[in-house]
């Protein structure tokens, strides 16, 4: 049997791994049209900002490692041009000759990847304008730097790759400014959690202006001036980072069925529409695996784990893909932020009727040396109480506990299930009631009606005409420095003393700074026969949010 596969990286080459480990006879080939085969492109962005020295430590197997040790035969700077599933070929242009031939499978993988979206914008052929997708984007991006000695760079974009280029640019000694066109940066967040990510990376000396875009790019001697939406930009340098697009031309007219977006249409078994026709990768109509509607979500995980199902199949063994959930994890500077499931605005739309919890925790027993917060948000159903996403921004210890959520979620878990879970602790690893658990605990009180909840979003509308009492149970001295308007303050280790002061018959809305201490203000309150609603994520976040929301990025 001869299975062609066109593109490696991550889905193509561990397709083509599996495949000889099922499969010692099989003729195996890798059709790929740049110089490298299989490379860590989630590395790219650190090798330009220095945190990788080598240039080698991107290229995780070569042509003839993958001859050597697996017996594939990888054909590079070799790109598929057209498809003809009739006949069962491709057909392949030599890049370096300029000769086309056909080539015969049995089966056949698709795994061509994606491609920088390039918007219709004038000046986008400047030799200063850059995308990073592979090596030799990364090469062009570090040789200019080190040549040319840009001392500003615009990133267009503030997605993840954006984000992350944007923090390693500013390693090289650049000054960087983030264009994104939406009101946040890092769409999966939601802005209220974005709002701790915007005034961490402004603290790093990387400007923001968001809700806007560029328009047009005009070149001169001086440099680049960039025509936004809403005013201008000079820059040396441009990193164009507005998403990915399937690069799947080569599939034109050949009966394998892509979407209005240029996907392609698989099933569970990464089957396309054409028999003996599979396809992996960033180039794949998924299936979320919360809302069950298919979706695109190009990730390296995914397309790994794609790959081997394909080479399942192929071999004969059924296996199924059941799922992307969009797990997710960036570094920015010292600052982690994680992702998985849906954010709200995907929640809504998906139509689930959904509740949210908001903890900040410590990483490690605070009393234990170098315990840093992170804030955590969790959505779930009202009726399942299954976990729809989570979203953590924090320091120490974000990744592992974003991991246990998306492990709990994979396994169709409760929010309630996180309060129960048994978690390894030692004080300089975690505190015995875990961020994980406290999540529960804060749903599970939600839930049972022991807490009702308030948010940020809700406090401007809250009346203040004496119709409710309106309650800040932090200390003095954290009042003084910053409150809510019409909130009185009463102390949580004052508060039995001072519950003549505090109406009956009236409900009673209380924070404190993360929600913690209003909880218990809470409970007092409920054992007096008061009616009495929680701030969920406290002043802490309040303060966040509004702060960001009244921030200025006019240029």
């Amino acid at each position: 049997m001869k299975i062609l596969i066109i593109g490696g990286v991550a889905g193509g080459a561990s397709c083509a791994a599996r495949l000889r480990r099922l499969d010692e006879k099989a003729e195996i080939v890798i059709i790929e049209r740049g110089e490298f085969v299989s490379f860590a492109n989630c590395g790219l962005p650190y090798y330009i900002g220095g945190d990788i020295k080598e240039r080698d430590a991107l290229t995780l197997q070569s042509p003839e490692s993958l001859k050597s040790r697996f017996n594939i035969d990888v054909r590079t700077f070799c790109e598929a041009t057209a498809l003809d599933t009739q006949n069962k070929t491709v057909t392949i242009k030599n890049l370096k000759t300029g000769e086309d031939h056909a080539e015969s499978y049995d089966k056949l993988v698709l795994s061509p990847g994606a491609s920088p979206i390039r918007p219709n914008i004038k000046g986008l052929d400047s030799e200063k304008v850059f995308t990073l997708r592979n090596i030799p984007d990364t090469l062009r991006i570090k040789q200019y730097i080190r040549t040319e000695k840009p001392r500003s760079a615009v990133v267009a974009g503030g997605g993840y790759i954006g984000v992350e280029m944007a923090e390693n640019l500013k390693k090289a000694g650049l000054d960087v400014t983030v264009v994104e066109l939406s009101d946040h940066i890092i769409a999966p967040l939601d802005f209220d959690m974005a709002a701790d990510v915007h005034r961490y990376i402004r603290s790093q000396g990387i400007r923001l202006v968001l809700g806007n875009g560029v328009a047009a790019i005009t070149e001169d001697d001086e440099g680049l001036t960039l025509r936004l939406n809403k005013g201008t930009l000079k820059t040396d340098m441009v990193l164009l980072s507005v998403g990915v697009r399937p690069d799947i031309a080569f599939i034109k007219n050949s009966g394998v069925e892509v979407d209005e977006h240029g996907c392609i249409t698989v099933d569970d078994r990464m089957r396309t529409t054409v028999p003996d026709v599979y396809a992996v990768g960033d180039a794949v109509l998924v299936k979320n695996f919360v809302t069950g509607e298919p979706t695109f979500i190009p990730l390296a995980g995914p397309a790994n784990k794609q790959g081997r199902i394909a080479a399942d199949n192929i071999a004969g063994i059924s296996s199924e893909y059941k799922g992307t959930q969009g797990t997710s994890v960036l570094k920015l500077f010292d600052m982690t932020v994680a992702t998985t499931g849906l954010n709200e605005k995907a929640a809504i739309a998906a139509g689930f009727d959904f509740d949210k919890t908001y903890t900040y925790s410590a990483s490690n027993a605070s009393y234990y040396p170098g315990a840093s917060m992170m804030s955590v948000k969790v959505l779930w159903d009202k009726v399942t109480h299954k976990i729809l996403g989570a979203q953590i921004v924090g320091f120490d210890g974000v990744d592992k506990r974003m991991d246990v959520i998306s492990t709990v979620m994979r396994l169709g878990g409760k929010v309630t299930d996180l309060a129960s879970l048994e978690l390894c602790y030692a004080p300089p690893f975690g505190s015995a009631k875990d961020p994980v658990n406290m999540i529960g605990f804060v749903a599970e009180n939600v839930i049972t009606g022991k807490m009702s909840q308030f948010f940020w979003h809700d406090v401007e509308n809250l009346p203040r005409d004496g119709s409710v009492t309106l309650l800040d149970t932090r200390t003095r001295m954290e009042f003084e420095q910053g409150m809510i308007d019409g909130f009185m303050n009463i102390p949580l280790d004052s508060l039995r003393e001072r519950l003549d002061e505090i109406p009956k018959g009236k409900p009673v809305y209380v924070h404190c700074r993360s929600g913690f201490r209003s909880y218990i203000a809470c409970r007092i309150l409920a054992g007096y026969g008061y009616e009495c609603c929680n701030l969920a994520g406290g002043w802490r976040l309040y303060e966040s949010v509004i702060c960001e929301k009244s921030m200025s990025d006019n240029i």
